[in-house]
């Protein structure tokens, strides 16, 4: 049996949600979380957000509501910051819903590696580490859509941010005192940008496995099925793979079938959508095969390590260790290895980002060109400039 219900508001309505948000629009920052489903559509269909703040916590129907401006135009306010925990997926939703990325943010995922726990902590090994409470996972596979929701599934949506603002809260005040809060500006802004939520459906076919293997009329069609593919399950809202998996489409550009018969010869081809939109496939492939392809990528070959970039990489990899240590930071969030073989391979400094550039740029850099050197110490190592 859940534990009782903690006091919060259920909001199905426009007047309780305008309500609600009139409470909110002073507070400095906000919780918040979202269930959804995504399994059985395009778009993932947000049906339940939750918000805290202080002694406000509160349930909002995303279904039963059918007008979300008062919350959107909180999430909008630049006064306000939003915290979330794994933000990606609720900023899609926002973003699809609203045209535009709620900001400020603070993601206490992203902020953990900084207080030394690993990186893409789940939330609840995040409460577990840091509040020493053990959450339920009961209802992880839960159908968020039925009404009225079971008190089991209130229950686990609130906890979501009953104790995200408890980590919120201690978190921002520990990365303050170690003069790392800034640290975290670049990743949080680059979070806000709507390029990360686009899914042009003209590109869509750079995505489909193994497509540097297709060219000519093959890659034509392969880009041109992916494209309508896109569009399709966007109209009827219907995930892309229910209409059409990648391996049957590349099936039909290299056989290009030609007739409704041809078309009961493709392998894997669901027969809903051969008689649905079997005309508008045979059209697509007939227009692609005369048109030329779209250019591929540049194709970027992984430069091998050899032995001696190898020793390198172990060097610079030593001294990561080092100062994760002496900073009390994941090593493999510090530089993870691919950074470093990047770094070693030619790319230089340019391959590290944001705070860790600041942190540890200008040590690998001079351990690169010389300049400096490590030296074994009784407590570890130690940077030797030249």
């Amino acid at each position: 049996m859940p534990h009782d219900l903690p006091e919060h508001s259920w909001v199905d309505t426009e007047d309780g949600l305008s309500v609600l948000c009139q409470s909110l629009a002073d507070a400095p920052y906000l919780i918040l979380d979202t269930e959804f489903l995504r399994e059985r559509t395009y778009r993932p269909e947000l049906c339940l957000i939750q918000v805290k703040y202080q002694e406000v916590l509160a349930c909002i129907d995303a279904i039963a509501i059918k007008d979300l401006t008062p919350f959107y135009n909180l999430l909008h306010d630049r006064g306000i910051e939003k915290v979330f925990h794994a933000a990606s997926q609720d900023l899609e939703i926002f973003y699809l819903e609203s045209k535009k990325v709620p900001g400020p943010l603070f993601d206490t995922q992203v902020a953990a590696p900084l207080l030394g726990h690993p990186e893409q902590i789940g939330y609840a090994n995040l409460v577990q580490e840091r509040l020493h409470i053990e959450l339920s996972k009961s209802q992880t596979r839960a159908d968020w859509t039925r009404r009225p929701l079971s008190e089991s599934q209130v229950a686990y949506a609130l906890d979501d941010v009953i104790h995200l603002e408890k980590l919120y809260l201690t978190m921002k005040d520990e990365l303050d005192e170690a003069g790392r809060l800034s640290w975290l500006d670049e990743d949080f802004n680059a979070a806000e940008d709507p390029e990360k939520y686009l899914q042009p459906a003209k590109l869509r076919w750079r995505k489909v496995r193994n497509i540097q293997r297709y060219k000519g009329s093959t890659l034509s069609i392969i880009q041109t099925l992916a494209t309508w593919r896109e569009l399709k399950a966007r109209e009827i809202n219907q995930p892309r793979n229910w209409l059409m998996k990648d391996d049957v489409l590349c099936t039909l550009a290299q056989q290009k079938p030609e007739s409704v018969k041809d078309l009961a010869h493709i392998r894997g081809l669901d027969r809903k959508t051969k008689d649905r939109f079997g005309g508008e496939l045979l059209e697509q492939i007939a227009t692609a095969k005369s048109q030329p392809p779209e250019p591929l990528p540049a194709f970027v070959k992984k430069t091998k390590l050899t032995p001696q970039r190898a020793a390198t990489v172990q060097l610079l990899n030593a001294w990561v260790h080092q100062r994760a240590g002496d900073l009390s930071i994941a090593a493999t969030t510090l530089t993870p290895q691919k950074t470093l073989e990047k770094m070693v391979c030619g790319d230089g400094r340019s391959a590290l980002e944001g705070w860790r550039d600041r942190l540890i740029g200008d040590d690998l850099e001079a351990l690169l060109d010389g300049t400096a050197s490590v030296q074994a110490t009784q407590n570890g190592i130690k940077l030797v400039t030249h």
